[in-house]
């Protein structure tokens, strides 16, 4: 990969939208006409999301992405929009008998940040006017999206998480739907819900019950404590570690040591998603659960909500 594409992918802010359908470009006119070819068959929304950056690497057939959330780095509904498009775009370009995917990551753009998970400004609006459905229409689509994710939009690919900052919430919950997760030391990761009466409604309790049991689960939901890279990879939840600065490297070098057992890494994936069960029902209904707990809150838990998207709103002007 050259110099160029190399620094396509490594830079962090201040990219030009055009350049997000840059690809590696090597010597010889052949290696050049593929490239044009393949260029030419993944959609070109893709690469014009408004949300969310995207570039496709044909050394290893990756498809890097980045949140570039406009305002507080949360899942906003213009977030959640990007994303649906994301994976249908993706769907509709890559595969066996289409452009070759063998790697999806997702990292952040946001300093400092991963995501901060749902919209908590959207939530209290929604609960101040007593609207289930919006509450239940916004959980719905973050279920969706996070179960093709699980899925891995039936196409033989290992999907990443990489993580360079925090992850709060369904910032959380969403890394637990990928197949690995890459973080820096100094990411930190929880679920604060609890500290104003909710609990994580998109996955959460579906995942690590699944993933490290359901006492443990529990403690890491119901605890209102924030966790360490570390703590996270000695719970197996994140897979490999890496130094502050380092984290696109070691995503980098995980996939080159994927490389020669992709396909055993593919399939024992989906076995371990077979034996989960995991239907998007079960999401659904935890989720709407989730609403009608969300209905129950009073006035003073919504004043924490209040304080917590203040004190993020905060983080995110000084990052």
């Amino acid at each position: 990969m050259d110099r160029m594409s190399t620094q396509v992918v490594k830079e962090q802010g201040g990219m030009d939208r055009s350049e997000g359908s840059a690809f590696a470009l090597g010597d010889g006119g052949d290696q050049l006409l593929a490239q044009s070819e393949v260029r030419l068959a993944i959609p070109e929304e893709l690469f014009a999301l408004r949300e969310l950056d995207v570039f496709y690497e044909i050394e290893h057939q990756t498809l890097w992405s980045y949140m570039r959330p406009e305002g507080r780095p949360s899942f906003t509904p213009a977030m959640l929009a990007d994303f649906e498009a994301w994976q249908r775009l993706i769907a509709e370009g890559f595969g066996p008998d289409r452009v070759p995917l063998r790697y999806l990551v997702l990292g952040s753009r946001s300093p400092g940040v991963f995501c901060f998970g749902g919209d908590l400004k959207l939530f209290k609006h929604l609960i101040e006017t007593r609207d289930r459905d919006g509450l239940v229409h916004y959980g719905h689509r973050c279920c969706a999206i996070l179960h093709r994710n699980i899925q891995t939009l039936d196409i033989p690919m290992l999907t990443i998480g990489l993580v360079e900052g925090a992850a709060l919430g369904g910032g959380f919950e969403a890394l637990l739907s990928f197949d690995y997760i890459v973080a820096e030391r100094g990411a930190t990761f929880g679920l604060p819900e609890i500290m104003f009466g909710l609990f994580p409604g998109m996955g959460a309790h579906a995942l690590l019950s699944r993933k490290i049991g359901s006492a443990m689960a529990d403690r890491l939901i119901t605890s209102n404590q924030t966790y360490t890279a570390e703590e996270m990879y000695d719970l197996g939840l994140v897979h490999q570690l890496a130094e502050a600065g380092e984290g696109l490297e070691a995503c980098r070098d995980f996939i080159r040591k994927a490389e020669r057992r992709h396909a055993g890494l593919v399939n024992a994936r989906r076995a371990m998603k077979i034996s989960w069960h995991l239907e998007l029902d079960e999401l659904n209904r935890i989720t709407e659960l989730w609403a009608d707990a969300a209905l129950q809150l009073r006035e003073q838990d919504l004043k924490v909500m209040s304080r917590l998207v203040s004190a993020q709103v905060r983080l995110a002007d000084a990052a």
